[in-house]
């Protein structure tokens, strides 16, 4: 998944820093693009466990 995930995120950044260099400017293509990337943020870092996940387990 972390495979396919980062390709596109890369994608979408890009397209968004292109659309952002142009004369006229497509906000529905950088809003899309942003929204991907985000997307594919959230999904990375849910596979990171946390700091305080060693803490949480001593206390339990």
């Amino acid at each position: 998944m972390k495979k396919v995930l980062l390709p596109i995120m890369i994608i979408a950044i890009l397209i968004a820093f292109y659309e952002q260099s142009l004369d006229k400017k497509n906000v529905y293509i950088q809003v899309i693009s942003i929204v991907i990337f985000m997307i594919g943020m959230m999904k990375l870092s849910a596979k990171v466990p946390s700091k305080n996940q060693d803490k949480e387990e001593k206390d339990v």
